[in-house]
This record gives C-alpha cells, structure tokens and sequence, in this order.
C-alpha cells in the first residue's frame, strides 16, 4: 500500500468521525496558540465550547466611530465624549419622556448638545466651572447677535500661524467674548485640546500641516450657528457641579449624565487635562443615589470605580472605546438601579 492510499484511508476514518480535512497556513509567533487549540477542533464539546466563546466576543458592540457621529461641539475635548453619544440616544429614548438633561461636568458638551439637537429633553443644563471654558459657553448660549458676530468674525478671520497665535494666548481678554474666542483658540491648537498649565501647542498636526491643521473657520462657525439655532433648548450654569445636582436632586422627569474628572483610583489623567481636578467620587456616588431622577455616569474600569459602583447599587456595563491614539479599552457605564 502506497503512501497515498494510507493517507485516503486515513482521511477517510477522520470522516467518518465526522472530522474534515483543512489546511491552515500559521505564523510561526502563532503556533503555539494553535497547539493549546488544538484539542477543540477534534473534540464535539470542546469545539462548542470554543464556538460559543467566539459568538460572545464576535457579538460584543465594537467601538463607536467617532468619524460617523455628527460633531456639533466646536472643541476637541480632552476626554471628550463624542463616543459616547449613540450610548446616551439609547439610554435617553428608553426613558419617560424628560423634562430636563443635566450634564455638570459640561466641558465640551458633546452629549448635551446632541440631547439638545435632537429634542430628546424640554431643557438642557450644560454645567462647568473652569473660568474660560464658562466664558465660551455663556457667550454661545447667552450672548446676544453681537456677541455672535463677532466671535464667528474672529474666527473666519484668524491667521493661525505660530506668531499670531501666540499674541492671542499672551493677552488679557477685556471682556467675556474675547475670552471666548482666546480658549477655543487654546483648545483647536493646543497638544491634545489640553487647557491645563503647561500644554505645549501641536507642532506637526495633521499631516504635518501644524497649527492651520486643527483651525477649520467654516465649520468651527458653522457648528456655533447651529448651536445657536436651537439655544433655547440650553442652558448655562457657571460653577460648581455638586452644587448643579443638588438644584435638580428632585426633580424625577430631569436625567443627569455624570462625566467627572478621571482622577479616581490613582489615575491622574483628570489632573493632567483640566485645571479644575479635585473631586470626592464617593460623596459624587452619594449624592448621585439620592436623586429622584435616572442617572448615568461613566468612568474608566478600575477596581475603585466598581467597588464604588457596588456599594451604591450601580448597574455595571463595560463599553469598548478608543482613545486619542487608538488603542482599544474599556470605560464603565453605571446607572442607577
């Protein structure tokens, strides 16, 4: 008997044990993952079992593309939540119809503004402390057609090169709309959107273009327009978060979604980013499980969050995301039990 006809025989008992031949070509860093697989592909239950793993992972929600999400906030926000927003469009819409939408860690407003756009609350209260962040967001939401003008004048007429960037950043605003206009010149053009003491500003931006890659006058006028065209639905309030939800604590048709400051658990990103970075997460969690309105809040996976989460009665739910340099990890979704 000839090699071959050993081998047809051989392969013949494999099928009729209902094992088929297939060939797979196998990197050499990947074989020895293929050898601890191995048993799965010739054993029923093991090869179930490995099957039902794979369902799992394949079905979990990939991470949302930002690219495909309608940007209506002029910032790049660090931390911004722009990922987020088909999350809070589903948890908005599985709601009672709501009178009110609280985000007081505003920042670049990102879900609140979406809240808004698409009239999925009566009201939204964007709240933020930072000084300059405040001055932006009073002037766009507050600020009469003068103000608006001139702010969308400023920008369409910008010379971002390195020179009259810098003169801008280094001058005093006199009043609230050249504030405006200096932190979201800041924001466009400093590393990463950070407004923290110390941020550098981008030198090789997007395809090496520098500082005219993160400064699009059209669209950066074009968003505040828009956002001016539904105002009515918004509004600011300066200063302290805490003091924002305790306002509204009763109120059982007002949603609150919690984005503080990611400064739990010895992460220090929060104190990198923004100015305004000290918070007490479990006091937050406390007052967060006496307000008679539905709460989501997100925060990154750590053991503290959790803990944190557990004690109050947090439902838990893990979300992959992408980070500014995408690489792939998982933020914590809690909502009040």
């Amino acid at each position: 008997m000839s090699d071959l006809d050993r081998q047809a025989r051989r392969l013949t008992r494999l099928r009729d044990r209902g094992i088929t031949r297939t060939t797979l070509m196998v990197h050499d860093n990947a074989r020895d993952a293929l050898d601890v697989l191995r048993p799965a592909f010739v054993d029923p239950e093991r090869a179930a079992a490995l099957l039902a793993a794979w369902n799992e992972v394949n079905s979990a929600r990939p991470p949302t593309n930002v690219s495909k999400v309608q940007h209506i906030s002029p910032w790049r926000y660090p931390g911004g939540k722009t990922w987020l927003i088909p999350e809070i469009r589903t948890w908005m819409q599985s709601l009672p119809p709501a009178n009110r939408f609280v985000e007081p860690f505003a920042g670049g407003a990102s879900c609140g503004l979406m809240v808004a756009y698409e009239n999925l609350a009566t009201n939204v209260v964007l709240g933020e402390l930072d000084e300059d962040v405040s001055s932006f967001w009073d002037v766009v939401i507050n600020g009469d057609s003068d103000d608006i003008e001139w702010l969308c004048n400023k920008i369409s007429e910008m010379d971002v090169t390195l020179t009259q960037v810098r003169e801008v950043l280094n001058a005093t605003p006199i009043n609230n709309r050249e504030r405006a206009f200096r932190v979201l010149l800041l924001n466009r053009c400093a590393r990463g959107g950070i407004l923290a003491p110390g941020a550098g500003l981008t030198k090789m931006g997007e395809a090496g273009k520098g500082l005219k890659s993160r400064w699009y006058p059209d669209t950066l006028v074009k968003r505040i327009v828009l956002i001016r065209s539904f105002a009515d639905r918004l509004s600011f309030y300066k200063g302290d978060a805490f003091t924002l939800i305790r306002k509204h604590k009763d109120q059982k048709r007002t949603a609150f979604f919690i984005d503080p400051p990611y400064t739990i658990g010895g992460k220090r990103a929060g104190a990198r980013l923004y100015f305004h970075n000290d918070l007490d997460h479990e006091v937050l969690f406390r007052l967060c499980t006496d307000l008679c309105g539905p709460v989501l809040m997100t925060y990154p996976e750590d053991p503290e969050v959790i803990k944190l989460a557990e004690k109050f009665r947090f439902k838990i739910r893990e979300i992959a995301m992408k980070s500014t340099h995408h690489a792939l990890h998982n933020e914590l979704i809690l909502t009040k039990v």
